[in-house]
């Protein structure tokens, strides 16, 4: 659930409240339906095809579409390890801790945990570490908004600005995020959870929507009330400048640790899962063993490919790029990259499935519209900024 909100997110989400106020608030509680819809749809056909996303369009539109589809995958997944690994840089930078040392740290740890087998309990940890994301909500509440100024950036959206459009490309990118598709699909494939345990798994899908856009919103309502009232239209340059709309209401000290462990906790769940998604997509495509069940020795290939993931990230965020605008950047790329990924989503609930489950009739065909409104718009929005 909170892989939902990954480091990224967070980065974006204070963004579009430093720069832009209220005004992409209501954007964040109109893609909580449409991230339910999204990530049912790949819960739904994981679970009874148990067959994990790449390997559906291998088998429904052949080879050269499976490998399309893997190849937009890995674009994106290279992409969020680079927002993953920022966020983790940002917090180190704000203890000193120089980006280079944070990148051989954290590529060390996250191989060893992959082969050691040792994924759920840091799972776990990292879950624990992800609940500090809540504290956006005390801030949020404590920063006291101004019902107004919300009312009025929710009403006055600024839908022909360029640099608005940018970052609501950033926005929907940041959520219905190509990478956290293929995930789900292969993650319910991997567990081996049943039909039976359908309705179980679309309830956790549905809560996880909900607390992941209002996380989104709290972040930016916290930036919003403070950065952004501060010093209107602001660009935040660093993920040091993010943690200073905690500290008004919570101390510099406690404010940053907090900050720190909530931002690490969101970025080292995703960062797992993005190398994961990955390997499991590639090997769906070119059948190599594909399990975290596997040793390292049955499974060269899968390891290989999440520790190559771990390595290309860490060497461009230790480059010494503006960690901040490579996230936004990447969450824009996501945005264009959501016709193709929306589309095969589609087009495989509608054909795959058995009748009892497919995506049919009235549903079947608001769920086209709606997706198919979220990836056009992401597309204009994310050509037109650029």
């Amino acid at each position: 659930m909170f892989a939902d909100t990954d480091a990224g997110s967070i980065i974006v989400a204070a963004q579009s409240g430093a720069q832009w106020g209220y005004h992409l608030l209501l954007l964040q509680f109109i893609l909580m339906p449409i991230l339910f819809i999204a990530q049912e749809l790949a819960v739904r056909l994981g679970v009874v095809t148990g067959k994990g996303h790449g390997e559906l369009i291998k088998k429904m539109f052949g080879k050269k579409w499976a490998w399309l589809s893997v190849s937009t995958l890995i674009v994106s997944c290279i992409g969020a390890m680079f927002s993953e690994f920022s966020g983790l840089a940002g917090v180190g930078n704000l203890f000193g801790v120089p980006t280079y040392a944070v990148m051989i740290l954290v590529v060390v740890f996250l191989s060893t945990v992959a082969l050691t087998g040792s994924y759920r309990s840091v799972e776990r940890i990292a879950l624990l570490f992800g609940l500090f994301e809540m504290v956006f909500f005390i801030v949020a509440w404590m920063a006291h908004p101004s019902l107004q100024d919300m009312l009025q950036g929710i009403l006055h959206t600024p839908l022909t600005n360029p640099n608005f459009l940018f970052l609501a490309a950033a926005n929907i990118g940041a959520v219905i995020m190509p990478w956290m598709i293929f995930y789900q699909q292969s993650a319910v494939v991997d567990k081996k959870i049943k039909i039976g345990h359908l309705k179980a798994a679309r309830l956790d899908t549905a809560i996880g929507a909900v607390i992941t856009q209002l996380i989104m919103a709290a972040v930016l309502v916290s930036t919003a009330a403070t950065i952004g009232k501060k010093n209107p239209g602001a660009s935040l340059d660093t993920v040091h400048q993010i943690s200073q709309a905690l500290i008004p209401f919570l101390g510099e000290t406690t404010g940053k640790i907090l900050f720190a462990i909530g931002m690490t906790g969101a970025a080292l769940i995703a960062a797992i899962v993005v190398s994961l998604t990955a390997a499991w997509a590639l090997g769906e495509v070119t059948g190599y063993k594909r399990s975290l069940e596997n040793h390292p020795r049955e499974a060269p290939w899968f390891y290989a490919t999440y520790i190559v993931i771990l390595i290309i990230g860490a060497i461009v965020v230790a480059s010494g790029i503006n960690l901040v605008n490579l996230s936004v950047g990447v969450n824009v790329m996501n945005a264009l990259l959501l016709p193709i990924v929306l589309g095969f989503l589609y087009l495989l609930a509608r054909k795959t499935l058995p009748d009892v489950y497919r995506l049919r009739g009235c549903y079947g065909w608001f769920v086209g519209v709606v997706l198919a409104v979220t990836a056009l718009f992401g597309l204009y929005a994310g050509l037109v900024g650029i």
